[in-house]
């Protein structure tokens, strides 16, 4: 919080004294003027005092711009009241000395002088007051300027004129003692609301630093729902601002239906509850919560509910690939054996076969039915080998080699296949400059070439497929690295929701005649390289393959899986 400026404060009551004194001048000297000229009389002296306490504000405003230092400011003050007593002095002399009825100004100066110049300076000007007050007194009894027509000399006693001045000066110490008293005790409880009002603001920036520096969501609401609150996990982790979470029901922040969360009504509950789901992001993207929702409670009485949340997605994502993983090394293990010891008696079934066909002389239709024989005899025995070289992978021979060149030679055969077809076009954007990586080239052009035909083969009337290459930053601090990422987007018949977990599995496929080994080997592929693989589909919108491929060799499946960002993009929203 910022601290007052004691000059400005200083400055303000100045200015505010002036304005009084303007008043004050006004209203009784114009009064009493107004009464003289009502009885036929002209006095002069209230013209000049009036003009007099006109001009010197005047200056006073003047000469305050000027001033910045507060020692500067207080011998301001301090003139200007000094004046004020001068001048109340000469009326009072003027108006019947210890009888007039303005010596009641010096109570009111006097008070003002503790409250400017605080405890010490309004007893000073109390002195100064009562030594004017006395001076006036001693004069008018003495008569010394009475020849001269001032201080006319009063009616009264010297014991009644000592007894008058005994009096106003007992009142003048009395009010400046307690105005004095006043002013110090006013000085020191707004001291102690400031530094009050400092301690609470260090402790809402305190408050306010601890909500915003955690790792974990955080939000609240009011009565009806709406977000209150939200800090910087919480923006992060939704991809949304405070200004476009504010005053929005919680749960359809993070896209959730109430009734699918609650069975009862979130504003009556007394216990923290607590729950995972799924969501999505801002940008669409998936998004596992884990939520703790508690009531917020004012006096006993609840006026919202406070929720804390961790972003779940990844472990998910992790658990799921190595579950996958689990899966497929055990499969991979038990049907590795199990090809084995189909192939000796298949390639030994296929010779056989052969040798029947060319030994004997079989009629037309079996000749037919014995060439089936031997050819799907042959279409097994690959879909063994091709399992085989699944199962058990070669190792990587890797090289730097620019992907974008990788891509285009790879292209040089997908275009072939794409003209022997009808209604195929194909669009290519490579990312600007080389996208260098450690790499196989001949495994990377295999995965290019795999998800290339399979979305020829998801566009069976036509459509066209995008290529594109690029390069980002995922991670942070050490765990941090570079990535290119090549994304194959058609618009072909999409991929049904419960089938997108299974693609990547050995033989699951959705096509006629096919193995189901070819998104499995390029999920291998990729897996072997340190990156993974992102695939979002929408039946009869198309489907985008992602692949992400770490820049550094040495970056292993680990870094890349725990480091890794959400693909986002819906490749059907786009034009």
């Amino acid at each position: 919080m910022d601290q007052p400026d004691p000059t400005d404060n200083l400055r303000g009551r100045l200015y505010w004294l002036m304005g009084l004194r303007v008043v004050a001048v006004t209203l009784l000297l114009g009064l009493s003027l107004a009464f003289q000229i009502a009885k036929g009389e002209i006095v002069v002296f209230f013209y000049a005092l009036i003009v007099l306490t006109y001009a010197i504000t005047i200056a006073y405003a003047v000469v305050l711009r000027s001033l910045t230092s507060p020692s500067g400011l207080l011998r301001c003050a301090s003139f200007q009241l000094g004046t004020d007593l001068l001048l109340e002095t000469a009326l009072v002399g003027e108006t019947g000395g210890v009888e007039s009825p303005f010596s009641a100004l010096y109570v009111i100066t006097v008070a003002l002088a503790s409250l400017i110049l605080r405890r010490r300076g309004g007893l000073v000007m109390t002195g100064v007051a009562v030594l004017l007050f006395g001076l006036v007194a001693g004069i008018q009894w003495s008569g010394v300027l009475a020849s001269g027509g001032w201080f006319p000399p009063g009616r009264l006693s010297m014991a009644e004129t000592l007894h008058m001045f005994g009096l106003h000066g007992l009142a003048l110490v009395m009010v400046g003692l307690l105005s004095g008293e006043l002013a110090e005790q006013l000085r020191r409880t707004g001291q102690s609301l400031l530094e009050k009002e400092r301690g609470l603001h260090r402790l809402q920036a305190f408050h306010q630093n601890v909500v915003q520096s955690i790792s974990s969501g955080l939000f609240t609401t009011d009565q009806e729902g709406r977000i209150t609150s939200f800090n910087r996990a919480a923006q992060e982790a939704t991809g949304l601002s405070w200004e476009m979470a504010a005053n929005r029901l919680w749960w359809e922040v993070f896209n959730w239906q109430q009734g699918d969360l609650f069975g009862q009504d979130p504003a009556t509950m007394i216990s923290p509850y607590r729950f995972e789901a799924e969501g999505r992001k801002a940008d669409g993207s998936r998004l596992v919560l884990g939520l703790t929702l508690s009531p917020l409670t004012e006096s006993g009485v609840q006026t919202g509910l406070v929720g804390v949340f961790k972003d779940l997605t990844q472990i998910r994502d992790m658990e799921e690939e190595m579950r996958r993983r689990e899966w497929l090394a055990t499969l991979g293990e038990m049907s590795a054996g199990m090809a084995h010891e189909i192939r000796n008696p298949l390639a030994a079934l296929a010779a056989a076969m052969q040798m029947l066909r060319k030994d004997l002389s079989l009629e037309e239709t079996n000749a037919r039915l014995m060439d089936i024989a031997v050819r799907e005899t042959a279409r097994l025995d690959a879909i063994i080998t091709e399992f085989l070289l699944y199962a058990r992978p070669p190792a990587l021979n890797l090289k730097e080699c620019d992907l974008n060149a990788l891509l285009a030679e790879t292209l040089d055969l997908v275009r072939h296949e794409a003209q022997s077809r009808e209604n195929l076009t194909l669009t290519v954007r490579p990312g600007a400059g080389p996208m260098v990586a450690q790499v196989d080239p001949d495994q990377v052009k295999q995965v290019f070439w795999n998800l290339s035909v399979n979305a020829f083969q998801a566009m069976p009337t036509g459509g066209c497929l995008t290529i594109e290459t690029g390069r980002r930053r995922v991670g942070s601090g050490a765990r941090s690295g570079d990535v290119i990422e090549v994304t194959f987007q058609d618009r072909g018949e999409g991929i049904k929701k419960d089938a997108l977990d299974k693609i990547f599995l050995p033989f699951f496929t959705t096509k006629k005649g096919g193995s189901g080994l070819g998104l499995a080997a390029v999920h291998r592929i990729v897996d072997l390289h340190g990156g993974w693989i992102r695939v979002e589909s929408q039946e009869g919108r198309g489907t985008c393959f992602v692949v992400c491929l770490p820049v550094a060799a040495s970056a292993g499946p680990r870094l890349w899986h725990e480091s890794r960002e959400p693909w986002s993009r819906e490749p059907w929203k786009r034009s």
